[in-house]
């Protein structure tokens, strides 16, 4: 099996923000036995967690997007060549507001021949990211599609 890890980017205090740290948590319900699978919360601790993708084969992404001028909820799902880029070496990147795109150029500079070729990127549609905990049932809906769909893609594994 190829050993994949899956990031949830996301504020949990932003309201709809949260879709990427809702899946992981949804993920831990069905997938945490699997020793094939690392789910990594990348909301708070993001510079930690990208040492922990050395020696995953893939990277399944979740995160939500904003002005997307698509109806809230919207699924997208990205090839790896929208995420592949030059290597970001920004010095005031903030720990906390670390964005996908930027964890992937600072994982490829820290992981180098170790970097994953196979990366999927989920985006889901939002508009409010208000200071709430409360996450839309619209937001809540398309991250259980994207739950259901990574189970899918690791049993198809």
């Amino acid at each position: 099996m190829t050993k994949t890890a899956i990031m949830g980017f996301g504020n949990p205090v932003r309201s709809d923000d949260v879709a990427g740290v809702y899946v992981i948590e949804q993920l831990k319900k069905e997938l945490q036995n699997n020793a094939e699978v690392s789910l990594l919360d990348m909301g708070t601790s993001a510079f930690e967690v990208l040492f922990q993708l050395k020696g995953h084969q893939r990277i399944i992404i979740v995160d939500s997007v904003i002005n997307s001028n698509e109806p809230v909820g919207t699924l997208f799902k990205l090839p790896a060549s929208e995420v592949e880029g030059a290597i970001e070496d920004n010095p005031l990147v903030f720990l906390h507001s670390l964005k996908w795109n930027q964890a992937l150029s600072y994982a490829k500079k820290i992981l180098k021949e170790d970097y994953p070729s196979d990366i999927q990127v989920y985006l889901i549609a939002i508009e409010n990211i208000k200071l709430e905990v409360q996450i839309s049932e619209e937001v809540k809906n398309a991250g259980d599609k994207v739950v259901n769909l990574i189970k899918l893609d690791i049993q198809n594994l």
